[in-house]
């Protein structure tokens, strides 16, 4: 599968660093993320440009750190369903990732199962992908997980052929940002809703590929990479389980 047009980008999650180095959080009227919240009233919600809260073990966060961003609710009813109403202009560039965390805190050998489900409803207009951002704790590796992508995006690096693991089909990308090593994976065909063993993923770049050792895997992150989605669009993940033994 081709790539689509490269973006740059440095995708480390800013949440940890940008508040002492980015500008102030986004001036927004909180009736936004009411009025894209679904009809049920979201228990939480948040205009904030690092607007973030934890539910049932997972950690949400609204991660607006692109230069050019426009403006970008996000609401929960919980750590596993929420969503976010980003207006973002078409430009390139990524300017959010929206992301629901869980915190993992093991190494790759002493992980028996590292697995997600996932079911979102996104836009057919738009540029952006929907993706897992896997972290190592020192933030050396990146490992993303694409399971759709729409418009003017694509992966850093160079393309390592197809591999079939953890339940789907990728297209391998690897690369670094210049702060860290960045392992893509694209699915080769999108998806709405699946799930996804990525403990087979780990153990192949690592094992099969050696590209990094036996890493303590930190963060398995979940949400809407986006780059534009100018007029309003709505990006809802339905239900997500992250699960580790």
């Amino acid at each position: 599968m081709a790539p689509r047009t490269l973006n740059t980008r440095t995708t480390r999650n800013v949440n940890r660093i940008a508040k002492a180095l980015l500008a102030p959080a986004l001036a927004l009227g909180v009736t936004v993320g009411l009025a894209s919240a679904p009809a049920s009233a979201a228990i939480w919600n948040s205009c904030d440009q690092w607007g973030n809260t934890s539910l049932n073990g997972y950690t949400l966060y609204n991660n607006i750190w692109g230069s050019g961003a426009g403006s970008q609710c996000i609401w929960a009813n919980s750590g596993t369903n929420w969503g976010v109403w980003a207006n973002h202009p078409n430009t390139g560039g990524i300017k959010s990732y929206p992301n629901s965390k869980k915190v993992i805190n093991k190494t790759i050998t002493s992980l028996g199962s590292l697995s997600s489900s996932y079911n979102v409803t996104v836009p057919s207009a738009g540029a952006y992908n929907t993706s897992y951002d896997i972290w190592d704790t020192d933030y050396d590796y990146e490992i993303m997980l694409w399971v759709n992508y729409n418009g003017a995006v694509g992966p850093l690096g160079t393309s390592q052929g197809n591999v079939t693991l953890g339940g789907h089909t990728w297209s391998v990308y690897k690369g670094s940002n210049g702060a860290n090593e960045v392992f893509s994976f694209l699915r080769t065909s999108d998806s709405n809703s699946g799930s996804v063993s990525i403990l087979p993923i780990l153990k192949w770049i690592k094992d099969t590929k050696g590209w990094m050792g036996n890493e303590t895997i930190g963060d398995v992150q979940f949400g809407f990479e986006v780059t534009s989605s100018s007029g309003g669009l709505d990006f809802v993940t339905n239900n997500l389980t992250v699960s580790s033994s």
